[in-house]
């Protein structure tokens, strides 16, 4: 629960994003607050059973401002983009290139980076006129976020 309300609080810092990206849908914990908290969460899942599962959850709290899908979280979802905040729930070794391309102007991208069982550390990625600002919010320990979708 910590880091949810972390990662949260994170995004939430500046206002209300209007549209936000959840990468790793999971159980749907978070996605579940994330929709409570802001106007429209979009959601990857690789794992279609956990997305299902997610699916069923969601219904059962009414949180209807929730759109899943079953893909590749490394790749985002571009034709939902640009996203005012992206929420990552997995760690890459390095920032995947195609979710920076999907941040609005002025959002915010939170997101764990490091080798898994080695030093993460959570970040906060903000675009400011075109440039991305780098911020370390914490360190960090997160499943690794793997390439591809498996049903």
């Amino acid at each position: 629960p910590y880091t949810v309300a972390r990662m949260s609080e994170a995004i939430l810092r500046d206002g209300v994003p209007g549209k936000v990206l959840e990468v790793g849908t999971g159980s749907g914990y978070q996605t579940a607050i994330l929709a409570h908290l802001t106007n429209q969460v979009f959601s990857i899942e690789r794992i279609k059973a956990l997305q299902d599962q997610a699916r069923v959850r969601l219904k059962l709290l009414e949180r209807y401002n929730v759109r899943l899908r079953h893909a590749d979280g490394w790749q985002g979802w571009s034709a939902q983009g640009p996203f005012d905040a992206i929420l990552v729930a997995a760690a890459p070794d390095v920032i995947p290139p195609r979710l920076l391309e999907q941040l609005a102007e002025g959002g915010r991208m939170v997101i764990p980076v490091g080798p898994q069982g080695g030093a993460q550390r959570l970040l906060m990625i903000r675009r400011e006129e075109g440039v991305l600002h780098e911020q370390v919010l914490e360190a960090a320990s997160f499943v690794p976020l793997i390439n591809g979708a498996v049903t």
